[in-house]
């Protein structure tokens, strides 16, 4: 009475303690002297279990559970004699409840529940499926009187159950044998929770035949799995329990036991099967690929495994996500590229990896970037595995795409890409951008549909900005861009393109303007490009060296594609952004810029050329300046540009001195044409005095 005033958490540690105490007692002689004092320890150790289920009072069937639940570990994986005696405990504890009169159990424990049904904690027996388990596997144990024990405890709870099916009326269940009885507390009473670890104890046993019945254990295997509805940590314990045990088993019936389990889980719960897999051996060993065979061994699973191999080869965070290595998505999605490279090598699953050929593809591509930029720690994982076969995993991820080509067929393209030494450049950070073009471009010659289909998947990846694979997924869809057969839906590129100008990845607007001047070169899609004007006119604003060398030329051919009034307008605007654009640090975008300020001249039509007049006046000692730019071709271009603003000012004297190259004649005219603007020219004088360029700071000096 005084165990019940205790805390439950100090009366399980209480019972734990003297469980272990008793139990692990030497092994003791019938005829022995100590045979009498072990029997009524035994005796004494019953009653007070009963004792404790008696003084719960309204609580007892909860207390009942709880001693079931602390007796249950020691009736397996123990020595012979403690699994007896923790089962004998079982037995004459359920001998007991068939004489003691338990609350009423709820009817929802033996008939479906009424919806919003709710019932006391008191009186439900929630443990009682998984309590039948247990003592089915023990009823083909090894041992005769841990057997004998379990058989007893089954017969003694089917007597308690039929005690309760009379209670609540004939129609509420069927009072059947026990054979029957056994099987419905499978399919009616287990609990879901309680499922996964009857299912652990049942594999456990299949690799030790001397323990259990192979085939009752594989019985049970299969009925439990007949409605799984597992938890994703469930599944993963599932999953590493055979993973474990696999190379241990040998019975036939077991094996088929497991593949049906590890088919029937992954239909049900595909997501948490891969992964877990994928965490149990992310570098895909023989017991692994095993397993693996058996999930593409239904069309209908490898279905949904290739579909979730795809989901992690696709999930690459920037960054570790995880403490853990084994659930790190990044290590995840290089376990995923190992095991697809062993699965492409199987002739099993050829019809499913045809299905999604083209985002398989481009998954195992986007693999290639993502491995260059792993840490040492995840590199680890897979080269410690792997290195005498030097398969780092970027080799791996190479190897999965060639692999890949050649079971689809796509041989020829293989051995281009080689002679061109595309897959060595795939290899290497610094070059594998490159790799990517001659693959892009060697997948331009394979037939047209299957060149749409990946078209139209990049287009649809590159529609959401912020993955780690975005530039290898611009770079194949601008060199397809370059096939004119898929000029018709060159617009779903240019839907995408105004985000990729503006992005903040190195060289990617760069990539995304020499695709758009390309376009504007071909008439059948030249004008379409034209949605993109504004976009690349605010681009000039702050972009680097290396975009404005391309956006300028792709101005320039944008203003030849549009009528006369729009290309007036828009080149009255452009006019400004340029002009800063003359002072720029490389030399390519000076000329350009020089040059389209030139052509924006000649493009002004009406009252435009008013206001035209001003930016071509502003743009003067510039151009004046930049007579003496270090490079010729700037100052060639700046004394072209010269001539045309004299022209569009019509003014005759300037033209005169420009084309006798007389500048300081030509800085002094300036001067006195107007000399209300001599602030605004030592203005604009000033910043070339912090000039790179040696010529161009002495003649600001000069100038000043």
């Amino acid at each position: 009475s005084r165990v019940k005033l205790l805390l439950q958490e100090k009366k399980n540690s209480i019972l734990h303690t003297c469980f272990c105490s008793v139990f692990h007692l030497p092994p003791q002689d019938a005829q022995g002297p100590n045979a009498y004092l072990y029997s009524k320890t035994l005796a004494a150790l019953d009653s007070m279990l009963q004792s404790l289920v008696y003084s719960a009072g309204t609580l007892s069937t909860m207390e009942l559970q709880n001693i079931f639940q602390l007796l249950l570990p020691f009736t397996s994986s123990q020595p012979e004699v403690v699994e007896e005696r923790a089962m004998a405990r079982i037995a004459r504890l359920a001998n007991f409840i068939t004489t003691y009169s338990l609350p009423q159990i709820c009817p929802c424990f033996v008939q479906a529940a009424a919806p919003g049904h709710q019932c006391s904690e008191t009186h439900q027996f929630v443990m009682l499926g998984k309590l039948v388990g247990h003592l089915t596997l023990c009823c083909t144990c090894k041992d005769r009187g841990t057997r004998h024990e379990a058989a007893e405890a089954l017969h003694h709870l089917h007597t308690f159950i039929m005690q309760q099916l009379n209670a609540l009326g004939d129609a509420l269940g069927d009072k059947s044998p026990l054979f029957s009885f056994i099987l419905q507390m499978f399919t009616k009473y287990l609990q879901p929770t309680d499922q996964a670890d009857i299912i652990l104890i049942a594999i456990k046993s299949f690799r030790s035949p001397s323990i259990y019945s192979i085939s009752a254990a594989a019985r049970m295997v299969d009925i439990l799995m007949e409605d799984p509805a597992f938890q994703p940590g469930q599944v993963l314990n599932i999953v590493w329990t055979i993973y474990g045990n696999l190379p241990f088993i040998t019975a036939a019936v077991a094996h088929s036991s497991l593949d049906r389990a590890l088919l029937v889980l992954t239909n049900k719960h595909p997501a948490e099967v891969v992964a877990s897999l994928l965490q149990c051996s992310p570098t895909c060993t023989h017991v692994a690929m095993a397993m693996w065979k058996i999930m593409f061994s239904k069309p209908q699973s490898a279905k949904k495994v290739l579909q979730e191999l795809l989901s992690m080869l696709m999930n690459q965070p920037l960054r570790k996500t995880s403490t853990s290595s084994k659930d790190n998505p990044r290590i995840l999605s290089l376990a995923a590229t190992r095991t697809i490279n062993e699965i492409l090598l199987q002739p099993t699953c050829l019809r499913e990896v045809d299905a999604i050929f083209p985002q398989l593809f481009l998954a195992l591509l986007f693999q290639v970037s993502f491995t260059t930029e792993l840490t040492l720690q995840e590199v680890q994982i897979f080269w410690k595995e792997h290195q005498r076969y030097q398969l780092t995993p970027i080799r791996s991820a190479v190897n999965s795409i060639r692999v890949l080509l050649c079971v689809m067929g796509f041989e020829r393209q293989v051995l281009a890409i080689e002679a061109q030494g595309g897959w060595d450049a795939l290899l290497r950070a610094h070059t594998h951008l490159m790799g990517v073009s001659i693959l892009a471009r060697e997948m331009m010659k394979t037939p047209r549909p299957l060149r749409y289909t990946i078209f139209c998947h990049l287009a649809e990846l590159l529609s959401v900005e912020g993955h780690t694979w975005e530039m290898v997924a611009m770079v194949f869809l601008t060199e397809m861009l370059g096939c004119t057969d898929l000029s018709e839906d060159v617009d779903r590129a240019l839907e995408i393109f105004p985000m990729y100008l503006q992005s903040q990845c190195l060289g990617m607007p760069s990539l995304v303007l020499r695709a758009i001047l390309n376009l504007t070169k071909r008439p059948s899609t030249a004008r379409r490009t034209l949605v993109l004007l504004p976009y690349i006119m605010e681009l000039l604003q702050g972009a680097d060296s290396n975009a404005s060398a391309v956006a300028l030329p792709v101005l320039g051919n944008m203003l030849c594609l549009m009528e006369r009034k729009a290309s007036s307008l828009t080149a009255l605007a452009l006019a400004d952004k340029l002009r800063p654009l003359f002072e720029d640090e490389s030399d390519t975008v000076r000329e350009l810029s020089i040059r389209l300020f030139q052509d924006t001249m000649g493009l002004v039509v009406g009252a435009e050329k008013k206001q035209m007049k001003k930016k071509v006046w502003d743009s003067l000692l510039p151009l004046l300046l930049h007579l003496h730019d270090q490079d010729k071709s700037v100052a060639k271009a700046s004394q072209e540009a010269l001539c045309s603003a004299s022209r569009f000012l019509k003014w005759r004297q300037l033209l005169q001195l420009d084309e006798a190259a007389q500048v300081w004649r030509i800085c002094e005219c300036l001067l006195a044409r107007n000399r209300s603007k001599a602030k605004d020219y030592l203005h604009q004088s000033q910043p070339y005095l912090k000039s790179l360029q040696e010529s161009l700071r002495q003649e600001a000096v000069r100038f000043i």
